[in-house]
């Protein structure tokens, strides 16, 4: 018995010992990370910009106030940065103040293509109470495990939620690789998307009921 139960683990060790060579190769992505760069400086929007249904002046949505943002979820619209970035690994830092029927929700936006319009044409990690870490493809934008859906039906969480309670800081950390988007929930592999027909573009988060503050926004750039 001892000699079966080896020749039936022996497949297991071999495939972590590849996967624990492979992690310390030089184009394992997570392994080359750079220095990370905040995009959010704390004080102002200076590197963003606004898109903000009926032009509706971004100001009455989105403000700092002791280096945190808040934005109030009204009108819908986003903020995005005024630079367009490629194989990163994103970080946002973000809570929602309080949630009401039908203003539970917001997102994190990469691959955001021109022109500038409510919604764009990009990949949306679903920010909604609840369901963070969906993965929407938007205007669109397509991918293999999309095919075949519409662009209003996400590609589900491979599990329940993870988020925390309303109120409580979530970290939500999207990893962006060439045609691929994975997403992380404080710290949980939570869905991933492949052969993605967009892999660069802008970066933004929803205005989209939500009433939520975000204190840190991360871009790291990936060598790979």
């Amino acid at each position: 018995m001892k000699f079966i139960a080896a020749l039936v683990l022996l497949p297991l060790f071999s495939a972590l010992a590849v996967r624990a060579q492979d992690a310390d190769q030089p184009d394992s992505p997570l392994q080359n990370r750079e220095m990370s760069v905040a995009l959010f400086n704390h004080q102002d929007f200076t590197g963003w910009t606004f898109c903000m249904k009926g032009d509706a002046n971004p100001l009455q949505t989105w403000s700092v106030t002791n280096g945190v943002i808040h934005c109030t979820g009204k009108p819908i619209g986003y903020l995005r940065t005024t630079q367009v970035y490629s194989n990163y690994f994103l970080t946002v830092e973000w809570r929602f103040l309080k949630i009401a029927p039908t203003a539970d929700n917001t997102g994190i936006l990469v691959h955001i293509q021109p022109p500038d319009k409510v919604w764009p044409q990009c990949i949306q990690v679903q920010g909604k109470h609840d369901h963070q870490g969906d993965l929407f493809l938007m205007e669109g934008a397509e991918s293999k495990e999309h095919k075949g859906r519409d662009k209003n039906t996400p590609i589900p969480l491979r599990g329940p939620s993870v988020e925390n309670s309303v109120g409580e800081w979530n970290k939500a950390e999207t990893i962006c690789i060439h045609h691929k988007v994975e997403s992380f929930i404080n710290g949980k592999f939570v869905n991933e998307t492949t052969e993605c027909t967009l892999d660069s573009g802008y970066i933004g988060i929803q205005s989209e009921g939500g009433d939520i503050e975000i204190r840190a926004i991360d871009y790291c750039p990936l060598k790979y």
